[in-house]
């Protein structure tokens, strides 16, 4: 079995011969196993990576495999959930888990499946297009789980849910993740959706990698440092500010820090945010079995 989920080389798309780019140059690898959250402003390419590891669209330039092979070669393996989460509207809830089974005659497991569905109170004679969008989505997601996929692409699975059933979704599908070891790999803009069960970090800006690696290793590579106004070569910065004659700035540290200030781990929402603010600010990529300590110099 490969340890790799997906790997993308130069992935590049262009929509049209005179369109964008909506993905540019992006290098990464997940291993199995991860919860990986994928991240970045409206437009920034989310959606069109998760699109091409679901084999529904075909790079311009470069290469993208999943689980080893080619992403058409592994649909069997994976399960794709959209963001408009499309269902046939006419359907009851039994009738769409019955067409999930006969799509999916090898791999069905009808327990998950009714579990999931049976969990959020749902009458199973009940139409699609009477649903809520939380039920939808749950029924959704019933699917996707039912077919036991090695890997699961979400797509801003929880952007219609109040947060008390984003949690409780989020929760169930955490635990049905972790049961078989499925690869997650879902986008998100809700920071506290992805803090505490997300492991593994994608940062997408303008179609690029920003940022791409073990969560924890991530964290662990920058400092949050404050303190007088000063020269901070030689260290890589993220993004600082000047206030008066402090000065704040969330560094990458190469080498010693000043003594006359402090330094603190940044939190997840103050990583992204500052990244998300700077979008020219260094990339980092870490190579999963590559620590912190162990970058290549920029």
């Amino acid at each position: 079995m490969t340890e790799t989920a997906i790997a993308a080389a130069a992935l590049g798309k262009r929509f049209g011969r005179r369109g964008g780019w909506a993905l540019r140059e992006c290098t990464f690898r997940l291993p199995v196993g991860r919860v990986c959250a994928v991240v970045g402003p409206n437009g920034a390419g989310k959606s069109t990576l998760l699109a091409h590891a679901a084999a529904l669209l075909a790079p311009t330039e470069g290469s993208l495999t999943v689980l080893g092979t080619h992403p058409a070669a592994a649909r069997e393996r994976i399960a794709y959930v959209a963001q408009g989460k499309p269902l046939y509207p006419q359907l009851s809830v039994a009738d769409t888990l019955l067409l999930g089974r006969e799509l999916n005659p090898a791999r069905w497991d009808a327990s998950v499946a009714e579990r999931i569905v049976a969990a959020g109170d749902l009458d199973p004679k009940a139409r699609v297009r009477s649903l809520s969008g939380g039920q939808r989505t749950r029924v959704a997601l019933a699917l996707a789980l039912g077919k036991r996929p090695e890997l699961l692409l979400l797509d801003e699975p929880m952007a219609d849910l109040d947060p008390l059933a984003r949690h409780e979704l989020m929760g169930l599908l955490m635990a049905e993740a972790a049961q078989y070891g499925t690869t997650v790999v879902m986008s998100s803009h809700v920071v506290a959706e992805l803090e505490g069960s997300c492991d593994y970090l994608l940062l997408i800006g303008g179609g690029r990698v920003r940022l791409a690696g073990d969560l924890d290793d991530l964290l662990a590579a920058h400092l949050l440092t404050t303190g007088p106004v000063r020269d901070l070569d030689p260290h890589t910065v993220v993004e600082s500010r000047t206030t008066g004659r402090q000065l704040t700035a969330l560094i990458r540290p190469r080498g010693p820090l000043p003594t006359d200030g402090g330094a603190t781990a940044p939190s997840l929402e103050e990583l992204l945010l500052a990244h998300l603010r700077n979008p020219d600010a260094p990339a980092l990529v870490l190579d999963p079995a590559r620590t912190p300590a162990q970058e290549p110099a920029a």
